[in-house]
């Protein structure tokens, strides 16, 4: 499995682990919160030692039509493109400190799994997603780019 986070085109984490994993915790996901993403590769084989190759790189996305509201700042007005398989707008809390902060952006459906994601933390608590287009409102928020990767990297801890 690969994590590979990103702080505008800046790649800030690319983290691989290999180990033994159940057949549904062989995923490719990805969750983009406007000024920060985060991609899971995975590579997963059914034999002895089979996994001795990395896991792939993420692809290169396009946009897939569906738009999903992100913060930025103190506001969470404004607009995102998702890409490739984000097919899910989604809403989070994070604990940063003694604050909760709001996070918003555009998920992969398996992002949205409170048993791939919520269990470990890695994306906050009270994940909310839908699927319409704008559908995860916007209401008013403040978000760190350190809370957009931190929270993610315990994801890497899972596996």
């Amino acid at each position: 499995m690969k994590v590979t986070s990103y702080a505008g085109d800046m790649k800030v984490l690319d983290v691989n682990s290999k180990s033994c994993v159940l057949a549904e915790e062989c995923i490719e996901a990805s969750a983009n919160f406007g000024i920060g993403k985060t991609s899971i590769t995975s590579r997963c084989c059914t034999s002895n030692l089979c996994n001795s190759q990395p896991a792939p790189e993420p692809s290169k996305s396009n946009p897939n039509g569906k738009k999903c509201f992100y913060c930025d700042g103190q506001k969470c007005t404004n607009t995102l493109s998702c890409e490739g398989n984000q097919d899910y707008c989604i809403s989070t809390t994070v604990n940063a400190g003694s604050q909760k902060v709001t996070m918003k952006g555009c998920a992969s459906k398996i992002m949205c799994s409170t048993q791939t994601t919520q269990a470990a933390g890695a994306l906050g608590s009270d994940i909310s997603c839908c699927q319409g287009n704008l559908c995860n409102s916007a209401s008013s928020t403040s978000v760190g780019l350190l809370l957009l990767v931190a929270p993610l990297v315990s994801l890497v801890t899972l596996s």
